[in-house]
């Protein structure tokens, strides 16, 4: 009936919560042991000079007409 409806819509909430939850902290988890490798190791990810526009990134557009 209703009540285990709104028993197991109440139980996937709970479950749900906690799962968004973890995978949260595992991203965050990676994410921090990325940054404390860049920290450890600049040389392997030194910026460019200069940053390129997306229009040097981009082929040039020749219409077909």
């Amino acid at each position: 009936g209703v009540h285990r409806q709104i028993l197991l819509a109440t139980l996937g909430c709970f479950v749900g919560y906690h799962l968004v939850k973890r995978t949260e902290y595992t991203h965050a988890k990676v994410d921090r042991e990325l940054f404390e490798y860049i920290r450890h190791h600049p040389v392997d990810f030194h910026s460019s000079p200069e940053k390129k526009r997306i229009g040097q990134l981009l082929e040039d557009f020749h219409p077909i007409r």
